[in-house]
């Protein structure tokens, strides 16, 4: 069998434990590996299935990034792509597994029900596929943005200012809300639960009534702009796949701005950026990645397509590709509640 793995949207680190555990293990049982370069472009457009042999894929299970490379490639514009890319799973490939977000699933899911024989594997920083407790990144994210606290709060609380962070988080505030926990944040704004600019001024100035004088604000960067009081600009850029690229929204230095003109505080502004998806993955990442790529392996040889592993309860399960590809999981209310005791 030959069996297709690509890596689609944005890298994440625990993508190569992923590759890894799915390459091993076909190689070990006998069949073909099929590293496509550059995620749904690979397929599209010239083909790029090049054979990955136990060389590849020793010792990239602490790797970060994707060892095949990845693109946010809209198959759709111009039109036509998705029928290429199932002209090449036909003409190449026995099997394909689709590892990344809720557009690369919602590919994959139009794929299956049109017969091809895929599977996914959940990969996206922002962990908010449906269906499924953890997504490949993640974990690697949350830790860096509490490690980016601990070191700013020493920072802040010298120079009694108030630090905004800007984290990850273009529909939910997953990143936030647990990295932000995480790393003792002061207060936490997310898009699940929005909240005023007065809101965020009079926290800091009951913080300052208790004798605390510097505050740690960790603001997800998809968050209403408008409920703060700003106004979207009508410039953003684009990531190529419809999407606009969030960090051009300046969020975190809007709330900075605005605090600062509405109370007596000092303020600095830090986007954590692309330094959330680098680096070696955590423990947690590589162990997971590898299980859920692990069930991707035996969900193919099992000739269950149109399937991805999921974890639930501490466990890998398969669920329908179609029921992670459409909807967001979203922080629930416990979780902001309890992030909000932290004063």
């Amino acid at each position: 069998m030959r069996i297709g793995v690509l890596t689609a949207g944005g890298d994440a680190p625990g993508l190569n434990a992923a590759i890894r555990a799915i390459g091993e293990m076909a190689i070990r049982d006998g069949h073909e590996v099929i590293g496509i370069a550059n995620g749904w472009a690979g397929l599209a457009n010239d083909y790029t299935g090049t054979s990955l042999g136990a060389n590849e894929l020793r010792g990239v299970i602490a790797q970060g990034g994707t060892l095949l490379g990845t693109a946010r490639y809209n198959l759709d514009d111009p039109a036509g792509g998705r029928e290429r890319v199932l002209s090449a799973i036909d003409e190449h490939l026995d099997a394909l597994v689709a590892i990344g977000g809720d557009g690369t699933q919602r590919i994959s899911s139009w794929l299956a029900a049109r017969g091809a024989p895929v599977v996914g594997v959940p990969k996206t920083l922002d962990n908010d596929l449906q269906g499924t407790d953890y997504c490949i990144g993640f974990d690697t994210a949350i830790s860096i943005v509490a490690e980016s606290l601990d070191r700013l709060y020493t920072t802040a609380a010298s120079h009694h200012r108030v630090m905004v962070v800007e984290t990850m988080g273009r529909s939910t505030g997953w990143v936030a809300a647990m990295g932000g926990l995480a790393g003792g944040a002061d207060m936490i704004v997310i898009p699940e639960f929005p909240v005023t600019m007065n809101e965020i001024v009079d926290h800091l100035d009951k913080r300052g009534s208790a004798g605390l004088a510097f505050s740690i604000v960790v603001v997800a960067e998809g968050v209403n702009l408008s409920t703060l009081g700003g106004v979207e600009s009508s410039e953003l850029t684009s990531e190529g796949v419809g999407g606009v690229r969030l960090a051009t929204r300046g969020v975190g230095q809007f709330v900075a701005s605005k605090i600062e003109e509405r109370g007596d505080f000092e303020v600095r502004t830090t986007v954590l950026g692309h330094l959330q998806r680098g680096g070696s993955p955590t423990a947690h990442d590589r162990i997971w990645a590898t299980r859920v790529g692990a069930g991707a392996y035996d969900a193919v040889v099992a000739g269950k397509f149109g399937m991805i592993p999921v974890v639930r309860n501490d466990g890998v399960v398969l669920a329908p590709l179609s029921e992670v590809a459409e909807g967001r999981r979203k922080v629930p209310r416990e979780i902001y509640d309890l992030c909000a005791v932290f004063f």
